[in-house]
């Protein structure tokens, strides 16, 4: 089994718990507006790695990742769930911590053989990193050219089966920085038994330099980068919303 991969981190600070090497997958149907690694959209250019290779650079700087472990982000790493079943299980059988950033879209209750392969990796998944862009349908279609409905269905299938999740939101001027929907955010998360932690994200335009790289166009070229007291306000609004819809419950 080999998994297509397009680089890897072997300091990341912010994917997880403590230190962790970062392995970035190939592939994702996503196109977000703002995504700052559309080189990872397409298996074009993918370097074949086994996931022993990836286990042996781990190990070789071991005593860097004692309180972290193993990250696979991407591109979606659930469009290569054999790959990263493997990569993990041989992870978990030397006590590594695993997790898993998507945003979830691949999700699909009704294949029972999809969910028989989800199901097995998950069992061996410590942490999911879970990017919800907007909360709102048709303002996801537009900033990701995907429907959110398999990404909030996601969301419900980890809280109930009590699978830890650290939620990501980024917050875009014009788009996302909107009290209404930060607040709905809110209350979606307040639904689920299994949230760990809340990243609000500021979004930044360190994207547009790769974007002229690869001769692309940058959809967000004229949207400014949010302030961190922004981020630290859109927080508190999806924050009361959370509150809010625990005190329903």
């Amino acid at each position: 089994m080999k998994g297509y991969i397009h680089s890897i981190e072997s300091f990341g600070t912010v994917d997880g718990p403590g230190v962790r090497l970062v392995v970035f997958v190939k592939g994702c149907p996503m196109r977000c507006l703002y995504c700052h690694n559309p080189d990872t959209w397409t298996m074009d250019g993918a370097e074949e790695m086994e996931p022993q290779e990836i286990i042996d650079q781990f190990n070789s700087a071991r005593a860097y990742y004692r309180n972290g472990g193993i990250t696979v982000t991407g591109g979606e790493p659930l469009l290569q769930p054999e790959f990263v079943t493997e990569l993990f299980s041989l992870a978990k059988a030397e006590g590594i911590h695993t997790c898993i950033d998507t945003c979830g879209i691949t999700f699909h209750p009704g294949n029972a053989a999809y969910m028989e392969k989800l199901n097995r990796l998950l069992k061996l998944t410590d942490l999911i990193l879970l990017d919800i862009k907007h909360i709102d349908p048709e303002e996801h279609q537009k900033l990701c050219s995907q429907p959110n409905a398999p990404i909030l269905a996601f969301a419900r299938y980890l809280s109930d089966i009590h699978l830890p999740v650290w939620i990501r939101h980024v917050v875009v001027p014009g788009i996302t920085q909107d009290p209404h929907w930060l607040y709905e955010t809110g209350r979606f998360i307040g639904t689920l038994n299994n949230v760990k932690a809340l990243d609000v994200l500021p979004y930044h335009d360190m994207g547009k330099i790769k974007y002229e790289k690869l001769g692309m166009d940058y959809p967000l070229k004229d949207t400014p980068p949010l302030k961190k007291e922004e981020a630290m306000a859109a927080r508190k609004i999806i924050l009361e919303g959370i509150r809010a819809s625990k005190l329903k419950q």
